[in-house]
């Protein structure tokens, strides 16, 4: 699953980074360490200088307004200052999914968490049995429910009003309520707790079909479905549902393919998911089927490639595309064509150079460059 929240561009405030602001994760923005992108975080789309600037001083302008309510959770959260608290389970530190107690000692975890257990995780006491906390798990649900609810439509011009004159204009709080729901589900798939994730991924697809049905070529709509729907594909893959994690790809590539191909991070989740569906077409034995997506995948990945000659990633993707498409050529007996793709990957690569600052970069080269080399050795 991608640590990268699709709703960081649309966030109100500056456009605050999850990456970063999750205590829990390492911290680090993953464009810091990569020359080719300037600086500029692919999750906001902004960097430290200039444009946080502009965007403080936006964001001061529209408090001037007497009449505008800041958008922010009715309990008092938002997904940046989220801690853990009595809501959370302290193994995955996300929200409780499924809460159980454990007996004799009472403490509450995610079932799903707790059953890799046998002794308490918190006090060490022996577990002799777990049993459902439906009322602690409906004060969860209704937390879930309110968070970041308060919405009101500009353009309706729907509001409340002490007088006539002085309406009250609430913010539209949508997008904070979705990288709460992201921010949860990255901390429950990080710990393994797959169906906490999807349980939460879920509520936040419906929420965005909700938003698209009044506007359904919002671009930055169709964008964070997109994501979300992948991440839902890799909560099903992980539970070996292939079935319903093809789907998902798939529905996830149709959204992402109506979007501006000048966007690598959405061109790169774009071109994964139709990977992923190859992968898993490859691993049921439907070569020609995997070898349709990976070729999809690919031509994605030449475009993006021409376009952005100079950035490393794009060129690596490209190689990754080209070699997984000769590997399936060869299982078909197209020994020739496999040969040419592995052969293209390789110059690709070889071309490609990588200064001291790019390590993990020049890492992943290597590690393909390698695989292709032994591809080449057995033909």
């Amino acid at each position: 699953m991608s640590s990268l929240c699709p709703f960081a561009r649309a966030t109100t405030g500056g456009g605050v980074c999850p990456v970063k602001s999750d205590k829990n994760s390492t911290g680090i923005c993953p464009a810091k360490s990569d020359k080719n992108s300037g600086g500029v975080c692919p999750v906001t789309g902004k960097n430290n200088g200039t444009e946080h600037k502009d965007s403080t001083e936006h964001a001061e302008e529209k408090s001037t307004d007497p009449r505008m309510v800041p958008a922010k959770c009715p309990f008092g959260y938002d997904s940046n200052t989220f801690k853990l608290g009595p809501l959370s389970c302290i193994v995955c530190q996300a929200l409780l999914h499924e809460s159980s107690k454990c007996k004799p000692c009472s403490h509450k975890f995610c079932k799903a968490c707790i059953l890799r257990f046998k002794d308490c995780p918190l006090c060490g006491a022996d577990i002799e049995g777990i049993e459902p906390d439906t009322e602690l798990q409906a004060l969860v649900d209704r937390f879930i429910d309110g968070h970041a609810r308060i919405k009101r439509s500009h353009a309706a011009g729907d509001g409340e009003a002490t007088d006539s004159k002085n309406k009250v204009i609430y913010e539209d709080v949508s997008m904070e309520r979705g990288a709460f729901l992201v921010q949860q589900a990255m901390r429950a798939f990080r710990a393994q707790n797959i169906e906490s994730a999807k349980s939460r991924l879920s509520m936040c697809a419906d929420d965005i079909r909700e938003e698209l049905k009044s506007s359904e070529d919002n671009l930055d709509l169709c964008s964070q479905l997109g994501a979300v729907l992948g991440m839902l594909g890799d909560c099903c893959r992980t539970l070996g549902d292939a079935p319903s994690a093809i789907s998902y790809y798939e529905e996830s590539s149709e959204f992402l393919l109506k979007l501006p191909t000048k966007d690598l991070e959405l061109v790169h989740t774009l071109s994964v998911s139709l990977n992923k569906i190859g992968d898993l077409r490859y691993y049921d034995g439907d070569l020609q089927s995997a070898r349709s997506y990976y070729a999809r995948s690919l031509d994605v990945r030449r475009n993006a490639a021409k376009e952005h000659s100079a950035v490393a990633s794009q060129v690596i993707d490209l190689a990754t595309s080209l070699a997984k498409v000769a590997d399936v050529d060869r299982n078909l007996g197209n020994e020739g064509a496999a040969i040419d793709g592995f052969e293209e990957a390789i110059q690709c690569l070889e071309k490609l150079k990588l200064d001291s600052e790019q390590a993990s970069l020049e890492q992943r080269r290597l590690s393909v460059l390698n695989f292709l080399q032994n591809q080449l050795a057995d033909k």
